[in-house]
């Protein structure tokens, strides 16, 4: 959508004047449509070959009444021929002037006038509107009549040979017809067959038509309306028609922006205003309808879907309503603009557009008002044999939408005449919503509009409601006196979406303000206003709820330039590359929001909307600004004048708009004082007897004096040629940049959305070609977007890598994580959503699923043999070994089908995919599904993205891409549901038994929770258990109570699997369990890894595409303190570089964000962790020699160290050796430490004790004054070597340094560790 803007050029109030009707020459033309929707209905009753079908030929439907038909309209004058800034599309203006064709009527039902609104897009995104009044002529054309009274004739025939055989099925079955088996069926098909050429009068519809540059709504609708008045009434106006059309033509000009404008209409002056170049762009369409029509908490919601740019498809019996609701809901959208497929009124040959796979707008005009019933299952069409070519084709593209738009899972289904919205599921609320109605409930309330709406109040109570509302404003107790105050919620007690506010408001609470109620705005109108007062209070209403949501925006994005990244480069360079580059710093941003805002902010930064918005804030850097961002940027400016503010950290308190009263007298004063009137219409140069005309009968004008309008005569001609050529100025000035302006259109079409192009499908050609290839922009844009998502989740997961490849930003939140993955999702659904001939539920995805797990569960039946596409692998005879995971899509469905948390189908396509790109296995599944053939012609027609096979393997090879890094999508989101875990218990068989006669047990623990300790069975070293999702796994502590003859045991390490995901974890151990061996200990703490499968293999399996182009794995990086390892001991440096390593490690993991920190357990007692550093420093020159047979440990040192502390205290002999007070507290708290661990009810070995220790330091801060004073104690001379590092002062002075950087954080150590020891 572009804000509205004239045409370059165009100055005149008014392009074109059309007339549309029914073409006397060419008689009644069947629309082809028509026979075809026939087709449709035969193929969906099963109607046999023989059955009598439509003429083909003709286009005709014997089984319709013929007043119901739909037969051709015609532009019969357009005037001017040609505008050259604006030519004139004829079938476009015939097609949207007349959507549903001509239609009959006789004198015995309604032919009220009706009005409505239309636009066309034109390829370059800018904007004409058309404004149309409809209106009954009776038929005079004697062959018309008796071609209507032979139709009538045939449909009578055909009735009486199948009234009981089948329902009478009719045109607008497309949009449902009249119930089939009702039983006033024969009532109705009597009214419809009432007509009689001797009898009735026949009337038939015409139309006369505005085409104008900006949307002057109620202007041209009472322009048009005078003009019908004219023709109707009695009295004949004092000019001839064509003096005002010429008039409006070509002497009233647009009136200047912040300036008003009063022209001659037929019967009296008609006054229009335009926004001012700081204010808010013009609307002119009711905005008070909008609300009315929806209610406030539909349409907020219908705004959030917009916002997020959902498919949002209305639907209503009224074409102005169509398109009020539409402008109106983009309007809102200040100072973002809808950028995909918009379509207001939808012409029924453009239904196929409904299957579009992008976000679009679109409006659906309904037959009866309670249409919607039909909308809710789709059938398999069977077109029939004797139909082909464009006609089958056209068959397949409309029928999958004639009752199933409200099935896909991101379409938003809006029934506007019945008050229904069909939300999708799962996306998330606008920010402080509540508020937000509050603050717009308060300015419908002055106005007397209750928020709920005005659509289902019958005509009593809207009138007691109306008298309601005015004795509370005239009431001098209540409002009249507008210092009087009153709770806003004691207004209206019996609504009940205020009850509704009012209950949520206390629960949270938020305050309920009170609020003044506005006095009759009749008795602060100016009396010299120009308009009416109901007028005047639409365009003030419409004003102050525009700027209460573009005050929403203000305060959201606020900052938002800040987080612009400014290009290095010129305009063509980064036009030219524009799609590889970040614009925004979105991690940044999110990270600078408030908590409530994240939701949705992180889905709406991802937008097309918000991505124009930012290159249209760099463009600006070269070119002029866009108008709305130049108002936006203009009112942050004023907002951080009156605030004082800066950019800082932001809060959700709630800023009302505070601007309403000056919006509102803006507009009042235009009206009040007229800037500018436009020439009185005149008398033309016409011939005597020209311009007359018969009562009730639109004529034909005189196209010799509607051809051209004066030449110069006026000023606006002069300031319109000024004005052009001050235009053409500066164009010629851009041609020397030496930018050429079709490339950089070119750079910029290709650099925003895939569906911009596709803003209002090309309505003057309906080809088969044109629709085929339309469809074929369809998958190729889906493709291309399944490659830009699937790079971004790549460069942004792998974080510094891709950066130092030159790729993308540092780091990725899990927010951003979890949004681009809601991405992935989304696109999936519209991938398998294109082109679908079955829908059953919102998921296509699921759907699809569903259907190939029944066809898989009825060949397993068959085979008698399990569903899996892996072999389980045979456990060895040592049983070391996991078993091999199957990896099946039916039972990966399964689990998910398991799930009770998960409600909806959406939400089931979602859990699966999440759970196929955690275990990678998402492009081989999917796969599978895609090359189903037979599933996949049955459930889809052959344009279809998923018949696609060359497309298709692209697309697999996008998302196997995807298998080069780790996700932990489903395991972090699913965090309540309960999953099998499988652990193996692994002995070094050589060197001890297999099986312990002890009885062992085994505690796992992860992010997420733990499992408490579990008994492993007697002589097994395999168990299965099912907890809470535990997250990744972090440790496992393992025991026995040291039992029966064979108690020692020597273990290897544990294997734990989580059975759903498929993740595994290894905990190595390679230590003793028992007394009386290695360091006694009866019970270990292990910390665990994830173990990477190799996939080499699988890979090229799993896609054609050549082994040589596969994604490459990311290998392990190697620490320098692991290669030193790998060679003996290692020396001095590499132990201080390991120690370095460490503590920047634990540095690193509190400097990211909370939710992204990941276990700290394992780098405090990792392979390369604190603890781990610290043991090569306190065993570096380590007398470790035997003394009476057995092993000196680290942990005997300390003792000896605690040992001679406590007998130096007592003998008050410390005090010259530790220097002080200081050094006695910290002696007493290490000989408290030491002492508590050795007291802990807890078998663990001396190295356990010494692991314990360190972690209790680090997360006391301790440390630090620990090893000095382990270096001064004199135990250390005798236990350790003149060359050790503990005994080197330099060593430990920079030792202490380090570990004080861990001073700024809070450890939090895991319960498994710190278990059952109090200090």
């Amino acid at each position: 959508m572009s804000n509205p803007s004239p045409s370059p050029g165009s100055c005149r109030f008014a392009d074109y004047f059309v007339l549309a009707g029914i073409d006397t020459d060419s008689g009644l033309e069947p629309d082809e449509l028509s026979a075809l929707c026939q087709l449709v209905e035969a193929a969906r009753y099963g109607r046999s070959r023989e059955t009598p079908c439509p003429n083909k030929a003709s286009g005709e439907n014997f089984d319709q009444s013929p007043l119901r038909r739909t037969f051709k309209s015609k532009v019969l004058a357009h005037y001017p021929q040609n505008v050259e800034y604006n030519p004139f599309d004829r079938d476009a203006v015939n097609m949207l002037c007349m959507p549903k064709g001509l239609s009959f009527k006789t004198q015995a039902e309604n032919r009220d006038p009706q009005f409505h609104a239309f636009l066309i897009t034109r390829e370059d995104g800018s904007r004409t509107y058309g404004f149309v009044l409809t209106f009954y002529e009776e038929v005079t054309c004697r062959q018309i009549c008796s071609a209507m009274q032979t139709l009538y004739q045939m449909h009578n025939v055909e009735q009486c040979s199948s009234v009981y055989a089948s329902s009478s099925c009719s045109m607008d079955s497309l949009a449902s017809s009249i119930d089939e088996g009702d039983s006033s069926t024969q009532a109705k098909m009597q009214r419809y067959n009432s007509y009689d050429i001797g009898r009735d009068t026949l009337y038939v519809s015409k139309c006369i038509c505005l085409i104008t540059p900006l949307p002057f709504v109620q202007a041209c609708r009472k322009f048009l309306r005078q003009l019908h008045k004219a023709v109707s009434s009695q009295q004949t106006p004092p000019l001839p028609l064509e003096s005002y059309i010429h008039n409006i033509l070509y002497e009233v000009p647009l009136p200047p922006p912040g300036r008003s404008l009063k022209f001659s209409g037929v019967y009296g002056p008609i006054i229009c205003q335009r926004p001012g170049p700081t204010e808010l762009p013009l609307f002119d369409f009711p905005l008070r309808e909008v609300f009315e029509l929806l209610g406030l908490e539909n349409l907020v919601q219908l705004f959030t879907c917009v916002l997020l740019e959902m498919q949002i498809l209305l639907y209503s019996q009224d074409y102005q309503r169509l398109m009020t609701v539409a402008e109106g809901i983009t309007a809102l959208l200040f100072p973002f603009q809808w950028q995909h497929v918009y379509v207001p009124i939808l012409p029924a040959s453009l239904l196929h557009f409904l299957d579009a796979p992008v976000p679009y707008l679109m409006g659906l005009q309904s037959r009866e008002p309670n249409d919607r019933s039909k909308l809710e299952l789709a059938q398999e069409v069977n077109i029939p044999s004797h139909v082909h070519g464009r006609e089958a084709f056209m068959i397949s593209a409309l029928h999958p939408h004639q009752i199933s738009f409200n099935t896909k899972a991101n379409l938003c289904f809006v029934d506007i005449d019945n008050h229904f919205i069909d939300l999708p599921e799962d996306f998330p609320q606008f920010p402080n919503k509540l508020e937000f109605i509050q603050e717009i409930s308060e300015v419908l309330l002055q106005f007397g509009i209750p928020p709920e709406g005005n659509l289902h109040c019958s005509e009593s109570a809207a009138e007691l409601k109306n008298l309601v509302l005015d004795e509370l404003v005239h009431d001098k107790k209540n409002g009249n006196l507008t210092s009087t105050t009153i709770n806003m919620y004691e207004l209206l007690k019996g609504n009940e979406t205020l009850a509704r506010l009012q209950a949520l408001a206390k629960r949270t609470g938020v305050s309920v303000e009170k609020m003044e109620i506005a006095a009759p705005l009749e008795k602060e109108r100016d009396t010299r206003c120009q308009c009416s007062e109901e007028e005047l209070r639409d365009y003030k209403l419409a004003v102050q709820l525009r700027e209460v949501f573009a005050k929403r925006f203000t305060q959201m994005f606020a900052d938002y330039e800040a987080f612009v990244i400014q290009p290095a480069q010129d305009m063509e360079s980064w036009l030219t590359n524009r799609e590889q580059m970040q614009n925004f710093d979105k991690a940044s941003f999110l990270s600078d929001q408030p908590e409530p805002y994240l939701p949705f902010l992180s889905h709406f930064i991802e937008t097309q909307m918000f991505a124009t918005f930012i290159d249209n804030k760099i463009v600006s850097l070269w070119e002029e600004k866009d108008p709305l961002l130049r108002v936006f940027d203009s009112r942050i400016e004023k907002m951080k004048i009156y605030n004082v503010r800066v950019p800082t950290i932001r809060t959700s308190n709630y800023q009302k708009c505070t601007v309403l009263k000056e919006a509102a007298q803006a507009i009042e004063q235009r009206l009040v004082k007229i800037d500018h009137t436009a020439i009185h219409p005149h008398l033309l140069d016409m011939k005597i007897g020209q311009g007359k005309y018969e009562q009730g009968f639109f004529p034909k004008l005189q196209a010799d004096v509607l051809a051209t309008g004066p030449t110069n005569n006026n000023r606006w001609a002069n300031r319109g040629a000024t004005a052009q050529r001050r235009k053409d100025r500066l164009r010629q000035h851009s041609e020397h940049l030496a930018l050429d302006n079709d490339l950089k259109e070119k750079y910029m079409q290709e650099a925003r959305s895939l569906g911009k192009s596709l803003r209002q499908p090309k309505l003057s050609d309906l080809s088969p070609a044109v629709i085929a290839q339309t469809n074929w922009k369809f998958v190729e844009g889906l493709l291309k977007e399944c490659r830009i998502k699937t790079k971004r989740m790549l460069v942004e997961k792998m974080g510094h890598e891709a950066v130092e490849l030159g790729h993308g930003e540092a780091n990725i939140t899990g927010l951003e994580e979890n949004t681009l993955i809601a991405s992935l999702c989304d696109l999936l659904e519209r991938i398998w959503s294109h082109g679908l001939l079955i829908k059953q539920g919102k998921s296509a995805l699921w759907s699809h699923l569903v259907h190939y797990q029944e066809c898989e569960e009825k060949r397993e039946a068959i085979m008698d043999t399990p569903v899996g596409t892996g072999p389980e692998r045979r456990k060895s005879e040592s049983g070391l070994i996991l078993p091999s995971l199957k990896v099946s899509l039916i039972h990966d469905m399964r689990h998910v089908q398991q799930m009770s948390e998960i409600k909806t189908d959406v939400g089931r396509a979602r859990a699966w995919i999440r759970l196929s790109l955690e275990k990678k296995v998402l492009s081989q599944q999917l796969k599978q599904l895609m090359f189903n053939q037979n599933l996949i012609k049955k459930l889809y027609k052959r344009y279809a993205f998923l018949r696609c096979e060359e497309e298709k393997e692209q697309f697999l090879y996008h998302l196997l891409s995807l298998n080069a890094v780790d996700y932990f999508c489903f395991t972090s989101v699913f965090t309540t549901i309960m999953i099998p875990y499988r652990a193996v218990i692994i002995p070094i068989k050589k060197l001890s038994n297999s099986i312990t006669t002890s009885n062992p047990w085994i505690s796992v623990s992860g992010e997420l929770g733990g499992t408490g300790v579990m008994q492993v069975p007697k002589n097994l070293l395999e168990m299965t258990f099912e907890c809470q999702n535990l997250g990744k796994l972090t440790t496992v502590q393992i025991g026995h109570d040291n039992s029966g003859l064979l108690a020692k045991w020597l273990v290897d390490c544990v294997m734990v699997r989580n059975e759903i995901t498929g993740h595994t974890y290894r905990f190595p151990c390679g230590r003793w369990l028992g007394k009386g061996v290695d360091d006694g200990s009866l019970e270990r703490i292990l910390v665990g890894e994830l173990i990477t499968p190799v996939v080499e293999e699988d890979l090229s399996k799993q896609c054609r595409t050549p082994p040589q182009l596969r994604s490459p794995t990311v290998a392990r990086r190697l620490s320098i303190t692991s290669l030193g390892g790998r060679t003996g001991k290692p020396n001095a440096g590499q132990i201080q570089e390991g120690i370095g390593e460490s503590i920047n490690n634990i540095v690193k993991h509190f400097h990211k964000p909370e939710k992204e920190r990941g276990s700290l357990t394992i780098l405090l007692c990792g392979e390369y962790g604190l603890v781990s550093a610290l043991e090569q420093v306190f065993h570096h020159g380590f007398k470790s020699v035997r003394l009476f047979q057995k092993n000196v440990f680290i942990w005997d040192f300390l003792e000896k160290a605690v040992t001679y502390f406590e007998t130096a205290e007592e003998e008050e002999s410390q005090v010259n050796l530790l220097d002080g007070k200081r050094w006695a507290e910290t002696s007493r708290s290490l000989c408290q430490y030491v002492n508590a661990i050795n007291s802990a009810p807890r078998n663990i070995g001396k190295d356990g004790k010494l692991q314990l220790l360190v972690c209790l330091g680090a997360r006391d801060h301790l440390l630090h004054q620990w090893i000095p004073l382990l270096a001064e104690c004199p135990v250390i001379s005798r236990m350790y070597e003149d060359g050790a590092l503990l005994r080197d002062r330099v060593t430990v002075n920079t030792l202490i340094r380090v570990l004080q950087t861990l001073h700024d954080f809070n450890i939090t150590l895991e319960t498994s560790l710190v278990k059952g020891i109090d200090v």
